[in-house]
């Protein structure tokens, strides 16, 4: 079947699936990969390299994609997750994974590594999320994904993104250029007009508006050994606020929409090392 309906907006979306072959000769084997559009990508699999499926999945299918792990800032992030992922006994953040055993399946042995990897920096500060596209498939992680990182099922709703847009909080101050056009950040006080997308409590009544940087250090005030925030009370209405959902809402509101492209300009999480 595959996750139909879950295109979602092209170069707003990053992932990294799991595939599952359905074919009595290759039943078993799996898949990672990356993709900014899921219901295509299985489709391109499923096509064979003709149809821009990778070598190692052309011919035997049918495949299924059975999970996927979704929430990346950038597609670098999400490649990075994908190599790892691919290549857990290559990298230094995986060395405590034990290699698979040989009564391990495959399919189990890539849950295993996804469950550690979830749990490893830097993608452990990450605001992903675990979707099963298929819920027979379902397997219990162990060890567990963090508590920020949410289990969704089923296929991605495909305006995921569009309904994430219109609930932007500063979409209306920005489109009053001559009222806000010189607002200071509520944590230091300086101009936000050099600010790309400054970012903005999405609760009502809240007038939050700060650099990205100015929140960062302030939810980071009791974890001064990080670099990257997942949570934090805003500085004006006390409200707890996932540091994903800030970024994500401060992004819609400040990019355009592009073409479907498999990759996009470098993030700042990018030079987290793997």
């Amino acid at each position: 079947m595959g996750p139909a309906g879950g295109a979602t907006s092209p170069g707003r979306f990053f992932g990294v699936y799991l595939l599952y072959c359905l074919n009595p000769r290759h039943r078993g084997r799996v898949y990672v990969g990356f993709t900014v559009n899921p219901a295509r990508r299985v489709q391109q699999h499923n096509g064979g390299r003709k149809k821009g499926g990778a070598w190692r999945t052309s011919g035997r299918g049918p495949w299924e994609m059975v999970l996927i792990v979704h929430g990346f800032p950038s597609a670098v992030a999400a490649l990075r997750f994908e190599w790892a992922w691919q290549h857990p006994q290559a990298s230094r953040r995986l060395a405590h994974v034990a290699p698979r055993l040989r009564s391990e399946a495959t399919f189990a042995f890539h849950l295993r590594v996804l469950a550690h990897m979830l749990r490893a920096p830097p993608w452990a500060r990450l605001p992903l999320t675990l979707r099963w596209l298929r819920a027979d498939f379902r397997q219990e992680l162990c060890p567990p994904p963090p508590p920020h990182v949410p289990l969704a099922f089923g296929p991605l709703p495909p305006r995921i993104l569009a309904s994430k847009r219109r609930a932007n909080p500063c979409a209306d101050a920005e489109s009053q250029p001559d009222q806000d056009s010189e607002a200071p950040c509520t944590l230091c006080a300086r101009s936000l007009q050099d600010e790309e997308g400054p970012l903005c409590c999405p609760h009502p009544g809240c007038s939050l508006r700060a650099h990205i940087i100015c929140l960062a250090d302030e939810f980071l005030q009791e974890e001064p050994g990080q670099l990257l925030p997942l949570e934090g009370q805003c500085p004006g209405c006390k409200n707890s606020l996932l540091w994903g959902d800030l970024i994500w809402l401060c992004r819609m509101g400040s990019e355009e929409e592009e073409e479907d492209l498999e990759l996009e300009e470098e993030h700042w999480t990018d030079m987290l090392e793997i």
